[in-house]
């Protein structure tokens, strides 16, 4: 089992675009979401795959995770048991340096509008150059997990 150790942050604007070296069309929910566990499910590129994560660390950084690459159509039979809806994004794949790479998830569907980044690291202290359109950093604030985005969706948050 992996540990995985990432920053959050939003983003000012699109000129990210200008440094893509890739881009991921994903669709996911979740299975299972108490406790600082969760059980998610993903399809992306039309590829399954199926991971467990544990509770995060203090602040938020850390967490430990678990993945399988699963058939599509598994993939999809278990999005039948999904609590909430699904999260639905284009990841860009953005040049970090250092052989890091930042990770821009632009939201679709019930949470159009959102867009963030997310960079993996290999500690917690480990410095990175932030780019001019990164901005507020999110890293352990609840409401920017996607678990929490499928139940309480980015669109409804100006509701209220």
């Amino acid at each position: 089992m992996n540990i995985e150790t990432e920053r959050k942050f939003l983003v000012r604007d699109s000129s990210y675009k200008d440094f893509e070296t890739g881009s991921h069309d994903i669709k996911q929910g979740y299975i299972a979401h108490d406790s600082g566990n969760t059980v998610r499910v993903r399809l992306q590129d039309g590829r399954g795959v199926l991971t467990i994560k544990g509770p995060s660390a203090p602040g938020g950084m850390s967490r430990r995770e678990w993945e399988k690459e699963i058939p599509a159509d598994e993939a999809l039979e278990l999005f039948a048991l999904c609590k909430g809806g699904k999260v639905e994004k284009v990841r860009h794949i953005v040049p970090a340096g250092g052989g890091r790479f930042f990770e821009v998830d632009e939201f679709s569907g019930d949470n159009e509008g959102l867009v963030m980044a997310e960079i993996e690291l290999g500690s917690e202290d480990e410095a990175f150059e932030k780019p001019a359109w990164l901005g507020e950093e999110v890293t352990g604030d609840r409401r920017y997990y996607n678990s929490y985005l499928t139940v309480h969706p980015f669109k409804t948050w100006f509701d209220k």
